[in-house]
């Protein structure tokens, strides 16, 4: 649970906590943005800027900030680390190959996008995007060279499906922290996110995806369809043929593939990778899902069942999210690892090699715990949610604006959910259970808001499908944009039945 004040940590009044707020957000802003410092660096800056207008002891600042990032890890970062390790085991033991595989190979002509959304939403669950990227794009090019389907037709469901799943459903490291910062039930909040995930991957997607294939013509990268051709499918890349393992031919020394295979650190390590059984279609599946359904069954159990009921126990042990993720790890080792070939140490080796990729995220979002706990000890939050009731704001379209707002002047869908769930933590106070899972949504979903220059996926996607900036703005960015709207759209229709 996220602690709240005891105490402020401050007695200045609302104009210069106000002010506070805004300095200590456009510093963060201002560093991210024109300084170009990491986010970490920048989050920590910022809660000292907002400390110091606000009043509070340089001490008080200090232990307000140190209290929100250790809260933050606690209930983050063992979530985030052990996702990562469930995405790493699936991605190098070809599981991830074979669902993809599995489904595209089953269907053809107009409902292949369809088939691209389904199959990047279902392994963009453990994933992290980026890396569900790396994944997805060499077997869209292989399709469309075996197809006459565009690339865009097929190119925008497979992102769309990853980057809804990423912006609204838990383990992943947004809604997680949104979670952890309003105490929102996660139970709930993932089962509203999957509700909400379905129509939006639907329009963003295939919808989205058919209308702007015909607006935007693209020819598929050279140098990314020989790599697909060579390597996507599954089949072994030689060593002298590297030229598509990273974004516009980037040559790929360190990948995950690397991780599995350490033993001769002096060479090409990709060449050291021998063939691996697949684990198998279904095994793949069912280690993806189990958290899921695990954390599912803790939402349902808690809604149907009394309080005291044995059952009800059983289910909020194994559905809380670390026993729900542990136990998929457990199964992914078995699953994913052992059926794949992977002896002990080429395990181990892969879970340990999960976690550097994942440093930098912890490290911001540690940090943006701590902002946000000083913005709440100083009570801004308080000033904000006064604000919001008297002018009668509703709460949950105060939390999506606020995340649009931050994610387009940072470019960080993290940074701008740890601020917009600092600054409406105290309104999440006064609403009910229900309420509270849809606010976690709503900053999700404002966290996607129109993904531009200034955002690091709007690069990745750019070079991988080899556009022009121009190209990447009517493409991927309307369709962030579209995830956004129709995310937060489906989250107001929700909260006039829940």
């Amino acid at each position: 649970m996220t602690p709240l004040a005891a105490e402020a940590i401050t007695d200045a009044g609302t104009g210069q906590l106000i002010l506070a707020a805004v300095l200590g957000i456009a510093a963060v802003v201002l560093l991210i943005a024109w300084a170009k410092w990491h986010p970490f660096l920048a989050l920590i800056t910022g809660s000292g800027v907002l400390g110091l207008v606000a009043g509070a002891a340089p001490g008080a600042t200090i232990d307000s900030f140190t209290t929100g990032l250790g809260s933050t890890v606690g209930n983050v970062g063992v979530l985030i680390a052990l996702g990562s390790m469930i995405g790493a085991l699936l991605a190098e033991s070809g599981g991830a190959d074979g669902i993809v595989n599995r489904i595209v190979n089953g269907v053809s002509g107009a409902a292949l996008p369809w088939a691209m959304a389904g199959v990047a939403a279902l392994i963009g669950l453990p994933l992290f995007f980026e890396v569900g990227v790396v994944l997805l794009v060499p077997i869209v090019l292989l399709v469309v060279q075996r197809t006459d389907v565009g690339l865009l037709r097929l190119g925008i469901p497979a992102l769309a499906g990853l980057s809804v799943l990423h912006g609204l459903v838990p383990p992943h490291p947004g809604p997680l922290v949104a979670i952890s910062s309003l105490n929102a039930d996660l139970g709930m909040t993932l089962l509203f996110g999957l509700i909400c995930a379905i129509p939006t991957v639907i329009i963003a997607g295939p919808v989205f995806g058919n209308f702007i294939a015909k607006r935007v013509p693209l020819a598929k990268p050279t140098l990314l369809a020989t790599a697909a051709v060579s390597g996507g499918a599954g089949t072994e890349r030689s060593g002298t043929d590297r030229s598509g393992s990273g974004p516009a031919g980037g040559q790929d020394f360190v990948d995950r593939s690397d991780l599995a295979n350490p033993s001769e650190p002096g060479e090409l390590v990709d060449d050291q990778v021998r063939g691996r059984r697949n684990p198998g279609f279904w095994a793949a599946v069912l280690t993806v899902l189990l958290p899921v359904v695990l954390m599912l069954a803790r939402g349902i159990a808690e809604v149907v069942l009394p309080e005291g009921d044995s059952v009800r126990n059983a289910f909020e042990i194994i559905g809380e999210p670390v026993v729900a993720l542990l136990a998929g790890v457990f199964v992914a080792m078995w699953a994913l690892g052992y059926r794949a070939g992977f002896d002990r140490k080429e395990t181990s080796a892969v879970l340990g090699g999960a976690l550097p990729p994942i440093a930098g995220i912890l490290l911001i979002v540690a940090a943006g715990g701590g902002f946000k706990q000083v913005l709440v000890d100083a009570g801004v939050g308080n000033v904000i949610a006064d604000a919001a009731q008297d002018a009668n704001i509703n709460a949950l379209l105060l939390g999506w604006l606020v995340a649009v707002g931050i994610r387009v002047a940072t470019g960080s869908a993290t940074v701008a959910t740890i601020t917009a769930a600092g600054i409406v933590a105290p309104l999440a106070t006064t609403l009910d259970s229900p309420t509270v899972a849809l606010l976690a949504l709503a900053i999700g979903a404002g966290s996607l808001f129109f993904s531009h220059v200034n955002d690091a996926g709007f690069w990745l996607v750019k070079e991988y499908f080899g556009m022009t900036v121009g190209q990447t703005i009517k493409t991927w960015s309307v369709m962030e944009t579209i995830i956004s709207v129709v995310g937060f759209a489906c989250v107001m229709l929700l909260s006039l039945v829940v």
